[in-house]
Order: structure tokens, then C-alpha cells, then sequence
């Protein structure tokens, strides 16, 4: 508790310095949420290099509009809005709007990690349902395709994924558990 009171108050101490103009403040920002940013970013739009352009769009931003961050909320939550905004303007523009993870890697990765198995017909059975797993995930709505980034992919506790969503956490439940029924539901015929 004490160390996560620690990085709030560092991390708005890296915006009141980069307010004053310490570039070297806002680098220190950048390193520390740059990982997580790219694979947010990867998570929602589904392609590396249009998340990684993305997550440096937002940091961009960040930095042009960090005369008006105020300090009312954390600075990961409001970082998170400028990231999935651009996020979702660019699937807009794209006009792709049922897209996750690039299922490229995905699949190469499953792919290997089956010829690497002994037990190859269990391995194959495993790729065909995380295939189809990734494929019932692109379908979903996209509030509901971040909250299973979010808790699933990025590890996120409720509490974590409220604050970084501004939504209630009973919200962050409701939908969660909508996500998951549609998944199951989804993937009922696939495993009988």
C-alpha cells in the first residue's frame, strides 16, 4: 500500500515537473508506462505496429495537454482515456471493428508451442480452442473486449480496472461476467 501511495505521489510529482518544462520528468513517465501501453494498445486494435504507433501518439498527446492535467484523478486512468480514445478513433477510421489480438502471433505462437508438445492431438485440440477463443473475443463489443484485456490480459485487479475505467466496480463485475457468458456461450458448440 505504502509503494503504490509511492508511484502516485512520483507520478505527479513527474507532472508538476513536467509542467515546469523538465523534459527528463515526462521521460521517466514515458519508460514507466510505455510497456503497458503498447500491449493495451495491441489488446484493442490488434496489430503491433499500429500499437505501438498509438501508444507513442498517446504519449504525444499526453505531453501537448499536460498543461491542462489538472490532478483530480490518477494519471494512469486519464493516460488510459487518451490511449483507448485513440484507439478507438483508429478502428474507426479503419473501419475494423471487430479486430483483438493479431492472431498471426497468436497462432504462430500456439503453433510452436504444438510441435514442441509430445502429446500433439491435446496441444492441436488447445490451439483449435484458443483460436476460436480469439476469434469469439473479436466479436465482442468493444466495452466488453477491454474489460478482458484489461482483467485478462493486462492482469488488472476490479479496483484497478474501475479506476482506470472511472466506472464503479460492480460495473467492472456486470460486465465482465456479460463478457464471459457471451464467450461461453459462444464457444458451447466448439467444445462438444
Amino acid at each position: 500500500m505504502k509503494k503504490e501511495r509511492s508511484l502516485e505521489y512520483e507520478d505527479e510529482k513527474l507532472i508538476l515537473l513536467t509542467q515546469k518544462g523538465k523534459m527528463k520528468a515526462f521521460e521517466i513517465l514515458v519508460n514507466r508506462y510505455k510497456k503497458n501501453a503498447y500491449f493495451i494498445a495491441l489488446g484493442l486494435v490488434g496489430n503491433s505496429e499500429d500499437a505501438y504507433d498509438l501508444s507513442q501518439d498517446a504519449f504525444v498527446k499526453v505531453y501537448r495537454s499536460i498543461n491542462k492535467y489538472n490532478g483530480t484523478s490518477k494519471f494512469f486512468p486519464w493516460f488510459y482515456t487518451i490511449l483507448t480514445n485513440l484507439c478507438k478513433n483508429h478502428l474507426k477510421r479503419q473501419n475494423v471493428k471487430k479486430r483483438y489480438l493479431s492472431q498471426e502471433t497468436e497462432r504462430q505462437k500456439l503453433n510452436s508451442e504444438a510441435q514442441n508438445s509430445s502429446n500433439s492431438e491435446e496441444k492441436l485440440e488447445k490451439l483449435a480452442l484458443k483460436e476460436k477463443l480469439l476469434e469469439e473475443i473479436e466479436k465482442l463489443p468493444f466495452k466488453f473486449k477491454e474489460i478482458i484485456v484489461l482483467k485478462h490480459f493486462r492482469d488488472l485487479s476490479y479496483k484497478e480496472i474501475s479506476e482506470v475505467l472511472e466506472i464503479p466496480i460492480g460495473s467492472v463485475m456486470s460486465r465482465l461476467y456479460y463478457a464471459r457468458k457471451k464467450l461461453k456461450e459462444s464457444l458451447k458448440d466448439f467444445r462438444e
